[in-house]
């Protein structure tokens, strides 16, 4: 496996993970029983491309991405931060929509730098953009 295909696939563990990170804990919070039930089938689907990732990564026996602390910390606060004296749904979705951008900009980054990656690891990036984007157009009903 070649350096760059390794990296899109550690840069797909890496946004999936972060999302999964951010769903689980913004789901105490969400209080709207189709908002709960999207955000589930979310974490379901980041859950797999972050399975196919790691799949890769192993078959390879390439390095997997190792989450800090620090990051995972940073997520969860600014979630507590930002739905400290605001849990509707509209704010919910908004933070949502939020993630959804940032895990597109990353990935976009990673495939930018790693052109060369060659046909898999770009599809299954692609396949996340693609899953991101929908996640907005489903999330942009609650705002």
């Amino acid at each position: 496996m070649k350096s760059q295909e390794a990296e899109i696939y550690r840069q797909i563990q890496r946004s999936a993970q972060n999302a999964m990170t951010a769903l689980d804990t913004i789901s105490d919070k969400i209080y709207d029983d189709r908002l709960a039930l999207q955000t589930s089938r979310q974490a379901l689907r980041y859950s797999e491309i972050h399975n196919s990732a790691v799949e890769k990564l192993l078959q390879a026996k390439a390095e997997l991405y190792h989450p800090n602390h620090l990051s995972d910390l940073l997520i969860k606060g600014n979630i507590h931060y930002n739905t400290l004296l605001n849990t509707s749904t509209e704010r919910i979705a908004e933070l949502l929509i939020k993630e959804s951008s940032q895990g597109i900009l990353s990935m976009n980054k990673a495939l930018n730098h790693n052109g060369e990656a060659g046909e898999q690891p770009m599809a299954l990036a692609k396949q996340f953009i693609e899953f991101e984007e929908k996640n907005i157009a489903r999330l942009t009903r609650y705002l």
